[in-house]
């Protein structure tokens, strides 16, 4: 079930914590201390080929008469959409460019192409999902409030419906960030008003959000303002089904390991660490692959460091890996294929009532961590591992 005790199932003394938490500190002021031209030509380019993408893309879609040119425009503009979504959007949000002090490339000033956001977003999950990752009553993202994850979840009669919902959800993936972040917003306003205020500034954003794709360059593309608007509903589509593979496939995973709320009195900044490392997962990816997915393959990596520049993640994951060796903790990576597949059977399983669960402990997410490590353990491929929530005094940098 849910860990209460990071340190008692990691079989690590307080001496490894300290020890632990210095090496992963060492990794940080390595990544920092070496950021430089390469890192800023990184991100100049990366928004230069979105943009290119994209223009080429919608240019395509209007200008030829083919369906194969339909298709192709299509994907290319779905492309672009990931990109922007994850690799820029996404991380740009977490002010991993914020030191080179671009007033574009800034986690304050970068809105991004979806329907949500960016500042509703950023609060729910910059500071409720990675401070309190995988906390059960505390992040919002563990399941999304509408996806039950684990038995510690109390099961309702809507949950039957869980595999109706995973499909859903993937299909509004963008339209649910939306409604999340919305609803942090209204969790922390003081007043109805700044609720009220919160409310009409989404929906301003979702207006502006539909009304470029949906009105804007379909009526640009005059008579062809049909195939226009069916390319741009299949590009978000695509883009919102891709983005919640990635997402999903980091968080729930066999070996992405569920706390109480209990972990967070007097958590230090050791612990916070090993949480991150046992609450979340990665997937194989080679460099294409990492790219399209905003390089959240590195979930791991992401978790433990998620304010520096993604495209270091590659770099900074071999020696998280060879961290994890040294402690003798778990790696929990694998093929995404396997890990959306075990993701899947997780959310299925868990459609149904505990008492028909019993027979089948195996199949749940708390096969893993209803099980201590042993003293020597191993790194895994699709692997096993459990923590507790790093709490309130760590700084903002590990939000």
């Amino acid at each position: 079930m849910a860990i209460t005790n990071v340190a008692a199932y990691a079989h690590l003394s307080d001496a490894d914590l300290e020890a632990l938490g210095a090496d992963l500190e060492a990794i940080r002021r390595d990544i920092e201390g070496s950021r430089g031209k390469e890192d800023r030509a990184y991100i100049q380019r990366t928004i230069a080929f979105q943009r290119f993408l994209e223009i080429a893309a919608r240019l395509v879609i209007a200008g030829t008469r083919s369906k194969m040119g339909w298709a192709l425009g299509t994907l290319a503009l779905a492309v672009a959409k990931s990109v922007e979504n994850m690799e820029l959007g996404h991380n740009i949000g977490h002010g991993q460019w914020d030191w080179m002090n671009d007033p574009e490339i800034h986690s304050n000033t970068w809105e991004w192409d979806m329907a949500g956001l960016s500042s509703q977003w950023r609060y729910s999950h910059n500071y409720r999902h990675h401070m309190f990752t995988n906390v059960i009553g505390v992040d919002d993202d563990l399941g999304f409030g509408v996806l039950r994850v684990t038995r510690d979840q109390e099961w309702r009669r809507s949950n039957l419906f869980q595999p109706l919902r995973n499909v859903l959800l993937a299909v509004m993936f963008e339209w649910g960030i939306a409604m999340h972040g919305l609803h942090s917003e209204h969790e922390r306003a003081a007043t109805d008003a700044q609720k009220s205020a919160d409310t009409r500034a989404l929906i301003r954003k979702m207006a502006r959000q539909g009304g470029k794709d949906y009105v804007f360059f379909p009526a640009l593309s005059l008579r062809r303002w049909r195939r226009t608007l069916t390319a741009n509903v299949a590009a978000n589509l695509l883009r919102n089904v891709w983005a919640y593979v990635v997402i999903v496939c980091g968080h729930f995973p066999h070996g992405a390991e569920k706390f109480t709320a209990a972990v967070l009195e007097g958590e230090t900044k050791p612990e916070w660490y090993l949480r991150q490392m046992l609450g979340t997962a990665n997937f194989d990816a080679g460099p294409v692959l990492a790219f399209l997915s905003g390089n959240l393959c590195y979930q791991i990596e992401h978790h433990l460091f998620p304010d520096l520049p993604s495209n270091r993640y590659a770099e900074i994951a071999q020696r998280v890996r060879a961290v994890c060796a040294t402690y003798d903790l778990p790696y929990t990576t694998g093929p995404l294929v396997r890990q959306y597949l075990l993701t899947f059977r997780i959310i299925s399983t868990l459609a149904l009532p505990d008492r028909f669960l019993a027979g089948n402990a195996g199949d749940t997410p708390e096969a893993a961590s209803g099980r201590h490590i042993p003293r020597r353990r191993r790194t895994l491929r699709v692997g096993r591992g459990q923590w507790r929530h790093a709490a309130t005094g760590i700084s903002n940098r590990a939000t």
